[in-house]
């Protein structure tokens, strides 16, 4: 062969030239592959970055947080996954199962923990970002708008918030994004394949699972907005309506049926999982009447505007992202490219669960499901600027958003600093709660904690402050740097990179909290000195000190009355007895049975407690009693 290829050097040409057409060719082909993997680990690094390490602290917290762990984990001991139940026993029946199945789980792979409590939201973060990066990536043919669109999610402030704590609300963004994009399969496919219309009806059932009826309401209306202003209602018949309905009934019926027939009416308070469950849960709740109403609701104003904090960074492009619904209603869906389509089915889903809420009492987190239309959009501008010639108008408006999410880093740094250099140190072992002031009327909402600060409690928060100041100043003056220069992709990766010591920084600041949003540090002194026997007291509702039953796994008395989410169950024949009011108490205080008593401590019972009284232990503004010592 070698003589061959010296004696002919032509041949020696031509299968060079061959071999090298084909490596080029072959380079074509899979450049695409290549492309997709880089991107993936770029998406589960930056995710691992950002959500590993806040699976491990801070603890549970009290209320949601706790009262949800707790369910999971009475479910897994009591085997029964159909009737959840708190407090050792009590029945919860105010949430739809699937979250806590899967916490469950997870439980039962690895124990119980922080981290597995928080491993359901953490890796539904995940599958939601790579959900979106599919999706963007084939909706609008563009690699690039899947990939900005997954980042915009991976890093938002609000997605990270809002999965401290263990509420369903982004799993429900999960089913959203996977069942529309069945849905948009059924529009390009013809006839609508079987996988396009059961997906749809299975991720609708699931969503019902997880979130109750907006998870069939949610989709049926974003549906039936998008046809109706497209002029193609006629595609619902095109649907496969009928098998598609049989499978979202087997999938979400069992559990309901199941539930009602465990949960039957007992008497006239207790009028049975059905109607508490639909009419309660459900129907009061959007109207504001349901009881006990242990809720406040978000200024309307305010629930809008917070959608530029929950999607920090990029908010900063929202306005353009938003700007390309213009001229798309009102045209017929033939008339539409594929880009406007995409455009104006994300704007729909978005703008109906913001209106929804609208006209119902809200929380902060009530708008997370509409988040992931929203980095939708902005991954499909975000795109665009960066195919974009250097001089046109997108580029202009991209530098113009960058500039001002560069003043607002700098401002942010210089407050920050100022914040981080005036605080004082707090003295060595002072407890945070001292060092802050008090205003129990915003508890009721999710960050109401934060309204506590004051600057002398600000000298605890002087690393995160200063961290958070530094990260905002390098990572918005970057991206500026680099769109000024037309490195689109480097400015998109500085904002995202820039998030990971931010938020970092914030799972610090829960941290600095966890004394006052959490009582797990007096349930372990109760835990070290509790015998069997012995009774805990809370002096309040069972979701002020819900940690203390999760982390002792014993069950809690409260003297909080019926305003909790525990009434109803407890209104059931089979409920343990666990309420207080102040004549039992005084009996059991001084009775020979020793008792725990969780307290505020400027709420302590002082003339319910006849005899002898013992502190155990105290942190975070609360603090445990005892009537006798071991």
């Amino acid at each position: 062969m070698l003589v061959i290829l010296a004696t002919h050097p032509e041949r020696l040409d031509s299968l060079l030239s061959t071999a090298l057409s084909d490596n080029q060719a072959s380079q074509e082909i899979f450049a695409p592959y290549h492309r997709q993997t880089r991107h993936l680990w770029l998406l589960i690094i930056l995710w691992a970055a950002i959500y590993v390490p806040a699976l491990f602290r801070p603890a549970l917290l009290d209320d949601a947080d706790t009262v949800h762990a707790e369910a999971a984990k009475e479910m897994l001991d009591s085997g029964d996954w159909v009737t959840m139940r708190v407090n050792n026993g009590v029945r919860y029946l105010e949430k739809a199962p699937l979250t806590y199945w899967t916490t469950a789980t997870f439980y039962g792979l690895f124990g119980v923990s922080e981290w597995t409590t928080r491993l359901t939201l953490t890796l539904g973060v995940l599958a939601l970002s790579l959900s979106l990066y599919v999706m963007g990536r084939r909706v609008y043919s563009s690699e690039a708008a899947g990939l900005y669109a997954a980042l915009v999610i991976s890093t938002a402030f609000g997605i990270f918030i809002f999965t401290r704590f263990l509420i369903p609300d982004v799993v429900v963004g999960l089913w959203l994004t996977l069942g529309l994009y069945f849905f948009w399969r059924t529009l390009e496919e013809s006839p609508p394949s079987r996988l396009a219309c059961w997906g749809l009806a299975a991720t609708i059932a699931l969503a019902v699972l997880t979130k109750g009826l907006i998870g069939i309401v949610f989709p049926s209306a974003i549906i039936g907005i998008y046809l109706l202003l497209t002029g193609n209602l006629r595609h619902l018949l095109r649907m496969r309506l009928l098998s598609s309905f049989l499978v979202f009934l087997v999938i979400a019926l069992p559990w309901h049926v199941l539930a009602a027939l465990r949960n039957p009416w007992a008497n006239n308070e207790a009028r049975g999982w059905l109607w508490f469950y639909v009419v309660n849960e459900h129907v009061k709740r959007f109207l504001g009447t349901r009881f006990p109403k242990d809720y406040a609701t978000v200024n309307l104003a305010a629930f809008w505007l917070l959608i530029f904090m929950w999607l920090f960074p990029f908010s900063a492009f929202l306005i353009q992202a938003i700007g390309q619904l213009r001229g798309k209603l009102g045209k017929r869906f033939t008339d539409l490219d594929r880009r406007g389509r995409a455009h104006l089915l994300f704007g729909v889903w978005a703008f109906t669960i913001l209106l929804f809420f609208s006209f119902s009492t809200r929380q902060e987190y009530y708008s997370l499901p509409a988040l992931p239309a929203l980095a939708l959009l902005i991954g499909a501008w975000l795109a665009a600027e960066a195919a974009a010639e250097p001089a046109s108008s997108i580029r202009r408006y991209g530098r113009i958003s960058s500039a001002t999410l560069a003043i607002v880093g700098v401002l942010a740094f210089i407050v920050a600093t100022f914040l981080a250099l005036q605080s004082s140190s707090p003295p060595a072992g002072a407890d945070i709660a001292e060092l802050m002031k008090h205003n129990p009327e915003r508890y009721s909402l999710s960050f109401g904690h934060f309204f506590d600060l004051t600057p002398e409690a600000l000298g605890a928060f002087r690393g995160p402050l200063l961290g958070t100041g530094i990260a905002l100043l390098l990572g918005t003056g970057l991206n500026w740097i680099f769109r000024r220069r037309g490195k689109i992709f480097y400015g998109n990766l500085a904002l995202a990179l820039m998030m990971v010591p931010l938020l970092y920084c914030a799972n610090l600041g829960f941290v600095r909290f966890e004394p006052i949003m959490s009582s797990k540090q007096l349930a372990f002194a109760i835990k070290k000195e509790y015998r069997p026997g012995d009774v805990i007291v809370i002096n309040g509702i069972y979701e002020d000190a819900s940690t203390i039953n999760f982390y002792t796994n014993q069950r809690i008395h409260t003297m909080g009355g019926r305003e909790n989410n525990l009434w109803y169950g407890s209104l059931f024949p089979d409920a343990p007895q666990f309420r207080e009011n102040g004549q039992s108490f005084t009996r059991l205080w001084s009775s020979p049975t020793r008792v725990f008593l969780w307290t505020e401590e400027d709420r302590a019972p002082g003339g319910l407690m006849t005899g002898n009284v013992y502190e155990v232990a105290r942190s975070g503004g609360k603090v445990i009693l005892t009537n006798h010592l071991k």
